[in-house]
């Protein structure tokens, strides 16, 4: 473009030298040659006008050149502000935000398979170096506080309550019963001579020792005996059982005095030493595993992952709800972290522009808007010969 610039004044000196030193008698030879003259004058002008944004013409120190050099703070100050103020306030903002479905992009994102499984593996192949470059102790810390403050916010009575519903309905508490009657028979039968024994020294010294042998063995058979009729579930005290669990569910769901022990007895396991010292063991379990399948080849934390992040884009997808839930969320965190820096963003801007050197700044500057300034150029060279011909024109006709 500067070619075509420079060669669009080279045409009109070429022009006018030529229409000087016409003999000829045509009398559009003078309006040409006006036309030519002021499009040469139109053209330096503007050549002046542009090069003087970036550097002296012919590098003479002349005032109000090199206005862009001159300037540079300026330029990055305003740059820094225009951004800050035109494209970082917070209703600009707010509506591009509400314009990005960014919940939408995920999930189609997230349909892809290879993108969940990619994620996945570089999650699982780095989250132990991860956890291994964080400290120990306020890791821990961290942890234990998060559980703990997790634990408390749930009422433990009514919690109790809901698992054993749960458990009873489910059989779980008849099964734990038979088993506890097969413990407590198989322990029975493994210490009749014990039990003998502790009959004989709480009884008389005066009663012969054959007869605390019939007394522990009716003893030993007697609860044997009760033990394998309870294995029935018809049994009367298995009904009682059942209706002591059951009051017992109900007492922990709605009795007050069951919440506050419960609370009491939650806040005793919370302050006992040896929880934290059992989480720290665990952590440390945890850390082991994951050192383990991150090296295996196929790592069943990354293939969790990758299923999770696959349903999560499905989700997504499948329910409206949700995915307005989540570009909501995601807009208001992104307004909330840019809208209150954009101040700093304006000043690193602004830095980076005052930090760039002349020449670059220039150069830069140049390459955006050098074809335009050429156009310049090129309008000028025309316009100038337009005028100066209508001046010409008008001076010969009055």
């Amino acid at each position: 473009m500067r070619f075509l610039a420079t060669g669009l004044l080279v045409l009109m000196a070429a022009i006018f030298v030529a229409t000087s030193l016409a003999k000829v008698p045509w009398s559009w030879i003078p309006y040409l040659r006006a036309f030519a003259e002021a499009g040469m004058i139109g053209a330096c002008a503007d050549w002046f006008a542009v090069v003087a944004l970036f550097r002296h013409p012919f590098g003479l120190p002349i005032p109000h050149t090199a206005i862009v050099p001159r300037n540079k703070e300026r330029i990055g100050d305003a740059i820094g502000r225009f951004i800050s103020n035109n494209f970082l306030s917070p209703s600009v903002l707010a509506a591009k935000i509400r314009e990005i479905d960014t919940a939408g992009w995920l999930s189609a994102w997230l349909s892809n398979p290879a993108n969940p499984n990619r994620i996945a593996r570089q999650v699982a192949t780095s989250l132990p170096a991860i956890i291994q470059a964080l400290p120990r102790d306020e890791l821990n810390a961290f942890v234990a506080g998060a559980v703990r403050r997790g634990i408390e916010m749930v009422p433990a009575a009514p919690l109790a309550s809901r698992i054993l519903s749960v458990l009873w309905a489910q059989g779980e508490m008849q099964g734990l019963i038979d088993r506890g009657i097969d413990f407590a028979a198989t322990a029975l039968a493994n210490n009749r001579n014990l039990i003998k024994t502790q009959v004989t020294q709480k009884t008389s010294r005066f009663i012969p020792k054959w007869v605390d042998g019939i007394v522990a063995d009716k003893i030993v058979s007697g609860v044997a005996q009760l033990l394998e009729e309870m294995r029935n579930p018809e049994h009367p005290w298995r009904a009682e059982l059942g209706t002591a669990v059951e009051k017992l569910i109900d007492d922990l769901a709605v009795d007050p005095q069951m919440h506050v022990r419960g609370e009491e007895l939650k806040s005793e396991i919370l302050q006992n030493p040896f929880l934290l010292q059992q989480m720290g063991k665990l952590w440390t379990a945890v850390e082991a595993r994951l050192d383990e399948e991150s090296g295996s080849a196929s790592d069943p934390l990354a293939d969790s992952l990758a299923r999770a992040l696959a349903a999560l884009g499905r989700r997504l997808a499948e329910d409206e709800t949700i995915r307005d839930t989540v570009n909501r969320w995601l807009g208001v965190t992104a307004l909330r972290v840019i809208a209150p820096r954009r101040g700093e963003i304006g000043a690193f801007v602004t830095q980076v522009v005052e930090r760039w050197d002349t020449e670059t700044l220039v150069n830069r500057l140049e390459v955006q808007v050098g074809r335009d300034l050429q156009y310049i150029r090129i309008n000028g060279t025309l316009v100038g010969g337009l005028v100066g011909l209508l001046i010409f024109t008008a001076t010969r006709w009055f």
